[in-house]
């Protein structure tokens, strides 16, 4: 049956039954939703590297659902063909997109199980596999809902909120990071108008976070790239808040292209940019936006996608950069699910990632 709501589906899923990853094919979106089944390497690459399935957070889930569909689909009887087996798609899935840091994480993180459960069949570090991967989704929905109410302390009922590409439920399992507060906001009355940025070359804030916003019913206005300026000069706008792909040690974030554009602007106007980031999302072993790999895209993304016909003349040179870096000194505070991270950065988000240590080792003593 077909659900009213495109907030009703899940973003990734697994079907245990048939063992296959399902995902809302975010391409579609919003003239059509189509719900989508991967169960071969090569589809789920695809749909990373083509953005049906798109998001920091919702990459690591079917990355982790993904590995492990393609793991339980192993004919090994020994642990060592089994290991070199999983290296293999492992390493494959985690070529579709360089950027995004949770793919890797969550991939690495699917490897540990495999190395920690050597002793086990290998039925049974399937098990372990697939457990591990519910348990990525689960903590995404834990992360997003606390990064909302650090976020929501931030701002006031009424306030004026811009944001940029989508960091939205589309993005994660539930709530989203960037648009958490907004959802939250909403759910107790708060009202905030929200100006969605339509995220040129491929328009995820036009056809993702105006869709699932205005679906929502929150009051969002869809503005181009080249408008915030205005929005902003016109004082409607009282904070940024956007997601991110990857955070460096020192607080240098790469997001959406255009992001950095949106910040150096409300640094002129005085509005203050969040950056809503799960800890997963930060690399402290990257020291500073310099050292982030920024993904190239096709030329036809700008030329011609989401056009009739070719809008640009043939044999143009094309420079279409996924990414940009946002420098640290533009950022009022990174939002966690551990609380909010001010300058200096390379102070803050190690207190941080303490907190959180001291989050898993109360965790863990609890079980024990």
């Amino acid at each position: 049956m077909q659900k009213e709501n495109i907030m009703d589906y899940d973003t990734v899923a697994l079907d245990e039954e048939k063992n296959e990853l399902v995902i809302i094919d975010q391409t579609k979106l919003p003239g059509k939703i189509e719900i989508i089944r991967l169960k071969e390497a090569k589809e789920i690459w695809d749909a990373i590297y083509l953005l049906k399935v798109r998001g920091a957070p919702a990459i690591g889930v079917a990355a982790a659902y993904g590995i492990y569909i393609l793991a339980a689909e192993s004919s090994a009887d020994t642990y060592e063909a089994f290991y070199e087996e999983f290296k293999k798609k492992k390493e494959y899935l985690n070529s579709s997109r360089p950027t995004a840091v949770n793919l890797s994480w969550a991939l690495n993180r699917m490897e540990q199980v495999v190395l920690d459960e050597k002793e086990l069949p290998v039925a049974e570090i399937l098990a372990c596999l697939k457990e591990e991967a519910k348990e990525i989704q689960a903590e995404d929905i834990r992360v997003c809902k606390a990064i909302g109410e650090y976020g929501l302390s931030l701002v006031k009922p009424g306030n004026g909120i811009l944001t940029h590409c989508n960091a939205g439920q589309l993005a994660t399992s539930k709530y989203g990071t960037a648009t958490a507060p907004i959802y939250l906001g909403e759910e107790r009355g708060y009202h905030f108008r929200v100006f969605a940025d339509e995220t040129r070359p491929l328009l995820q804030g036009a056809r993702l976070t105006a869709f699932e916003l205005q679906s929502s019913g929150v009051d969002v206005t869809l503005i181009c790239d080249n408008m915030s300026s205005s929005v902003m000069q016109k004082g409607w706008v009282n904070a940024v808040f956007v997601g991110c792909d990857r955070v460096a040690a020192n607080g240098d974030t790469a997001n959406k292209i255009g992001t950095s554009v949106v910040a150096a602007v409300a640094d002129h106007y005085k509005v203050p940019v969040y950056i809503c980031a799960p800890t997963s999302t930060i690399d402290m072993d990257t020291k500073t936006g310099a050292d982030i790999k920024i993904e190239e895209r096709p030329a036809e993304e700008v030329t011609e996608m989401w056009y009739k016909e070719r809008m640009a003349p043939e044999g143009v040179k094309v420079y279409n950069p996924a990414f940009d870096v946002t420098d640290h000194e533009l950022i009022a505070g990174i939002v966690t699910e551990y609380g909010v991270a001010r300058a200096p950065y390379e102070t803050s988000l190690k207190e941080i990632f303490k907190k959180k240590e001291e989050d898993i080792r109360r965790k863990k003593n609890g079980r024990q």
